[in-house]
Order: structure tokens, then sequence, then C-alpha cells
């Protein structure tokens, strides 16, 4: 697939199996996730794969977060679950670094080009995946149990794996609606 097609084609699948990519495949996905725009090199991420054993990890503490806000059963259920829809999670990071050229949105916005590069490259390779952040991205527990202090934040979870279902076709946009001349 040619990278215009790639690009223009993106479609986030709702359905994804195994198997998840692995090997020279997987390290694919991080090496394009390390190309996102680095102002000052300042290599403003981590990535934390939740994978066999680590699913569980992952639907533990999304358990402790819901738990901890006195979810309802329905909302623990859900969040143990959630992990599992996708045979692998990476979730992505920014990791911040105090500079004087390089404002901390700048890091974030960073991070958020090397989800976007990490789910090209598995698509390139023809694996799937979507970026979801949500709720849980943002919990002091989840946070705290992912080493994610200070500025740093989490820019997404990446769910990645083979497609289990039919692309949609893609939904065309106007783009007078959205670009502008000056």
């Amino acid at each position: 697939m040619d990278a215009l097609s790639l690009l223009l084609n993106r479609r986030s699948l709702p359905k994804l199996m195994e198997p998840a990519p692995q090997g020279e495949e997987l390290e694919n996905i991080f090496r394009a996730g390390l190309r996102a725009p680095d102002h000052a090199a300042l290599t403003p991420w981590r990535f934390i794969v939740s994978h066999g054993e680590g699913m569980q990890r992952l639907a533990d503490i999304l358990v402790e977060a819901a738990k901890a806000d006195g979810a309802e059963p329905a909302v623990v259920e859900k969040a143990a679950k959630a992990p599992y829809r996708a045979p692998m999670v990476i979730t992505v990071v920014a990791k911040v670094t105090e500079h004087d050229k390089v404002p901390v949105i700048e890091q974030h916005l960073s991070a958020g080009c090397a989800v976007q590069a990490m789910q090209m490259a598995a698509v390139a390779q023809g694996f799937s995946g979507y970026w979801r952040t949500g709720k849980w991205a943002y919990h002091p527990v989840v946070r705290e149990a992912l080493g994610v202090q200070g500025d740093d934040l989490i820019a997404g979870f990446l769910y990645l794996g083979t497609p289990g279902c039919r692309e949609a076709k893609v939904f065309e946009r106007d783009l007078t609606q959205f670009v502008e001349y000056l």
C-alpha cells in the first residue's frame, strides 16, 4: 500500500482479533512512532505494551480505578473487559521534559503524532488499530500505576490486532468546510 492511499483511507476498525503484531512487525510500529515530529530531540514518548498476561494487568488497573470511583458493578465489569477489545494495547505516554523552547503542549502533540504513526505502520503491515483515550487515560489510579507523573500525559491507548470485520467505506468530507486561505 502506498503512503498516500494509507493516509487517505485510514479507518479505525471496532473489531480486532489475534494475531497481534510481533517481532519485526511490532518493532516497525515502534520505529514509526519514534519518527514523530520531535522538536529539540526530546523523545517525549514512552510505550507500554499490554499483551498476553499484560492484558490482565491493564484490566486490573482499570478495575482498581473504577472501584476507587465507587463505580457500579456494570462499570467495573466494563473496565475489566476494556483491554480485551483487541489482542494488544500499547499505552502511549507523553514523557515531558522541561525545555525553554519546547512547551508541554508540543510534547503532548508529539506523542499524539507517535500514536498516529504507529497506527499507520500497523495498517501498512496488514494489521489494524484504533486509538482511544477516555476517562481512564486521565484517572489518577491509572496514571500512578503506569508511572505517569506531573505534566506527563497518556496520549492514548492504541488497540492493535488483525481486522475482524470488513472496513466500511471512507466517508468523504467537504474540504471547503475545513480549509481556509489567507
